[in-house]
This record gives structure tokens, sequence and C-alpha cells, in this order.
């Protein structure tokens, strides 16, 4: 087959999305953040249906009041002393300050609209209420994990198909490899090193387009042929999702020279490669 027929190959098997369901909310890190201010929650948890809710607050500062060093979160804030907000004098400070008195602390919860919310007991547990909100928070960390899930697939194949491999390693590793991408030092995501060659592969998936597509494949279009340059590595690119669609042409141009890119669909063929 042609290269372009190749490509026209490789475009059509691009896979919409990688996510798993395990992907979208990270429970283990969501209980431990709920864990480490719970007593401080069921502390204020008697301001839940308070018909005096001041009174109700100094009841709390008297007996701990670094119970109410926590409420940022109740807003879906975690300030740590960065946010900034403009109080009810119209003045600039830190979110935090407010929870150094019992009149910031009331002016915190009036403000907010808290007061009405625990007076109404629209909220019946402030522990269920921030496991909530941190549920929330944690889909905010899913950019994060996504550049992990494709990185998770591939050493799950690795791993299923008996391959040793190296993950994050370094290019200053290799005095041959240093030398051919001069100050462009690198790291990739995984080395496999064999009797016959030392792989040095890249993995990615975009499942929406955006400039950081051409970046990317320019970059590799680049750093392959100085790796492929040196005897016994190569560079390997694993990358998929539809978001190549809107880079067509710029991929099209790194497939031309990179040798050694795959996709989920054909990266059996890489598998084979090694093991041969």
């Amino acid at each position: 087959m042609t290269p372009m027929k190749d490509f026209n190959l490789f475009m059509s098997q691009l896979q919409e999305t990688n996510q798993t369901l395990d992907f979208f909310c990270d429970f283990d890190k969501i209980s431990l953040n709920v864990e480490d201010i719970k007593l401080s929650l069921c502390m204020l948890n008697s301001l839940v249906g308070a018909p005096d809710m001041r009174r109700a607050v100094e009841t709390i500062w008297k007996r701990d009041r670094t119970a109410f060093k926590v409420m940022d979160i109740l807003i879906a804030v975690r300030s740590e002393g960065k946010k900034m907000v403009l109080d009810s004098q119209g003045q600039c400070v830190v979110l935090d300050s407010l929870f150094d008195s019992v009149d910031g602390v009331m002016e915190f919860l009036n403000d907010t609209g808290l007061t009405e919310v625990f007076q109404q007991q629209k909220i019946k547990n402030l522990v269920d209420y921030v496991f909530g909100i941190e549920t929330g928070l944690d889909t905010n960390a899913r950019k994060n994990r996504s550049g992990h899930v494709m990185e998770n697939m591939i050493a799950h194949v690795f791993d299923n198909h008996g391959i040793s491999y190296r993950q994050e390693v370094y290019s200053s590793e290799w005095t041959a490899i240093s030398k051919v991408l001069g100050d462009d030092e690198k790291r990739f995501d995984f080395v496999i090193e064999t009797e016959q060659k030392i792989f040095l592969i890249e993995v990615n998936f975009y499942s929406s387009g955006g400039s950081k597509l051409n970046e990317v494949a320019r970059s590799y279009s680049d750093i392959a042929p100085k790796i492929n340059s040196v005897s016994g590595f190569e560079f390997v690119w694993i990358t998929d999702g539809i978001g190549w669609k809107s880079a067509r042409n710029k991929l099209q141009e790194a497939y031309n020279i990179i040798p050694s890119i795959y996709n989920l669909t054909n990266m059996q063929d890489f598998i084979n490669l090694i093991k041969a």
C-alpha cells in the first residue's frame, strides 16, 4: 500500500475516547480530602438548623475556633491563604482572614448565603455536602488525569505482553542521544531495550483539536530523525484520538517523516516487532 493509503487507514482507526469509568472521579483522593477536615465539619454541623446563628458560631468558637478554618470549602474554594475577596466594607482581604474572628465568620456566612442555607436546613450534613463539593472540584483535575490515561493504557498493554519497560526516562542517559538533540533534553514516556534496539517512546491522546497538536507533530518530526540517526536507537510515537482530524495535514507530515507511528488499533504491530 502507498504511504497515503496507510495514512488514511491510520486516520480511520483513531478512537473518539480513551476514558474508562475510573477516569471521571478519583474517589480515593476525594475521601482523603474529606477525612482530613471531618472533625471540623462535624463541629460545624451544629450550625445546621440553628435559629440564632451568631450564638451557634460563638459556641463553636469558644470550644475550637480552628474549626472555622475549613469553611472556604463550603463555597467550593480552596483558599490556602491566597484567595482575595472584597469584604462588606469594600476592602480587598484574604478570604481566610474572615475566619479569624466571630464577626468575620458571621460576615462570611451571611454574605455567601450560607446562613440562610443552614437555617432552612437545605443541607443536612456537612460531611456529605463537602464530599459532593470535593467530587465537583475533582472534575477540574480531569485534564491532568487525561495525560496519564494513555500512558496507563500503553503500560497495561506492555504488561500483558510481558514486555519490560521503563517510564519517564531522560535523554541525558545516553551521550549519543544528548549529542544529536543538543540543548533539547527530552523526557521519554517509555523506553524499551531489546537486543537489537533501544526504543524511545512518546505516547499521547487528543480527543479535541488545538494548536498543541501542530506543535507536538512538529516537535516529533524534528527529533525523530535525529534519534534514528544514532545506531541502535529508534523513536516511536504512539498517538490516538479524533482531535487529530483537525490537524490532519500536520500529522500526515509527521507520518511521512517518522517511520514508527502507531495508534491503539495497530500498536500490535509494534508489539510484534519488539517480540520478534
